[in-house]
């Protein structure tokens, strides 16, 4: 089954690794957004299965992103790849739907365990 993905983050190398990660485990159509607001415009320009978020972005942040995929109910799964890794914020996160926080440099093995875990395969 073929997944498609949108990786969201500033950083062009933290995009590359987690796209090189997804390549090396699932079947993928990746999409990409350097922040929050063009996250949202990919989100509501095509069905994405699986969002990679970062939190700390220019323009609109992760939080930002999260609420409104909650707020207009976009039918995605989001796992957050941050290195903001404060308990409360994977509390925030998680109240706003995420599946998973993982850290930067997200490890395959550990995003390939996670996606596993929810049927993602």
């Amino acid at each position: 089954m073929s997944y498609s993905v949108l990786v969201c983050d500033d950083s062009v190398v933290a995009r590359k690794q987690v796209i090189r990660c997804l390549n090396g485990m699932l079947d993928v159509d990746i999409c990409q957004a350097s922040n929050g607001r063009e996250a949202l415009e990919v989100l509501a320009s095509k069905q994405i299965d699986l969002v990679c978020l970062d939190l700390t972005m220019p323009i609109l942040d992760g939080i930002g992103v999260l609420e409104a995929i909650k707020q207009q109910v976009i039918e995605t799964y989001v796992v957050v790849i941050s290195a903001d890794i404060q308990d409360e914020m994977k509390t925030r996160v998680a109240r706003l739907g995420a599946l998973a926080f993982l850290e930067k440099p997200v490890k395959p093995e550990s995003l390939q365990a996670t996606l596993s875990r929810f049927g993602i395969r």
